[in-house]
């Protein structure tokens, strides 16, 4: 019917343990309609190849259950900003594999944590992974996207503020990025207050100002275990955190972002913490 709202598509991090398509189940189970993936172990450089079946199932059971759209998150271990040659190409190389994967599994869009500068300076560091993702659009074309997120500011971060992730896609200037994810608990550790509504105001201001709101692909709704500009990347269940519930809600129906899917990555200790968690999210609606 003309006016009515748009199914808000909400989801969380599903694991791959027994197969890569049983993450597609394990998302339906929940209830949700979009999903976010590792492609493999995250804290391994090897990868093993996906079996064909699985690859099927997945592609199969996404479409028929409407899952859309699917997200993967590339692994801890790819640095492209590090000043180690070793890391850095090894680094390359994995994020190659992702974008490969993902295109096997007919996914839209690979998350990537550009890197963090160690050793070196965040100018240099920002200049090295300008480098890999030249590199890396240099060697083909992907159907899927690759969105950079911004950190929470930890020591060496090269991409906590938005000026900072406009600078990496600018200089870069590939179809390969196709704009950011924002993660609310990383933006709140950087110093962004979301918490209240002149806080977010600013931040959606900042976004306009260095990034377009069209770049904003994707939200990871978090809430922060420590308080904003803390610098510290730590994750709190939806409401109990610094940003709280009043905060996260006015965020995420804010007209900038109204109709930007949303991903949970709240901490899992129980089989009930993600249900409680989307729960508590469809409420903020």
């Amino acid at each position: 019917m003309p006016g009515m709202k748009k199914e808000r598509r909400l989801g969380v991090h599903t694991s791959i343990a027994g197969g890569v398509h049983l993450s597609i189940e394990r998302a339906k189970e929940l209830g949700c309609n979009t999903v976010q993936i590792f492609s493999h172990n995250p804290r391994q450089w090897f990868v093993n190849e996906i079996p064909k079946d699985n690859i099927r199932q997945f592609r199969k059971s996404r479409e028929l259950y409407d899952i859309d759209p699917v997200y993967i998150h590339t692994s801890y271990l790819v640095n492209l900003a590090a000043s180690n040659n070793y890391i850095f190409e090894k680094s390359i190389h994995l994020l190659i594999q992702e974008m490969d994967i993902a295109d096997s599994l007919d996914a839209d869009y690979v998350i990537l944590h550009t890197g963090s500068a160690s050793q070196d300076s965040e100018d240099n560091a920002r200049r090295k992974a300008i480098e890999a993702l030249k590199i890396i659009s240099k060697q083909k074309t992907w159907n899927a996207k690759l969105l950079l997120e911004n950190t929470a500011g930890e020591r060496g971060d090269i991409s906590s503020h938005m000026k900072d992730l406009a600078g990496i896609i600018d200089n870069t200037n590939s179809a390969l990025i196709s704009g950011v994810c924002i993660d609310t608990c990383h933006a709140f550790a950087a110093g962004y207050n979301i918490s209240n509504e002149k806080g977010i105001e600013r931040f959606v201001n900042e976004i306009k100002l260095y990034l377009g709101i069209d770049s904003v692909k994707l939200i990871h709704l978090n809430d922060s275990k420590k308080g904003c500009n803390s610098h510290v990347d730590r994750h709190e269940h939806i409401g109990e955190g610094g940003i709280g519930r009043h905060g996260l809600k006015r965020f995420i129906n804010h007209p900038a972002f109204e109709n930007i899917p949303l991903i949970l990555e709240t901490p899992k200790k129980s089989e009930e913490d993600d249900p409680r968690n989307l729960k508590i999210v469809k409420g903020l609606f």
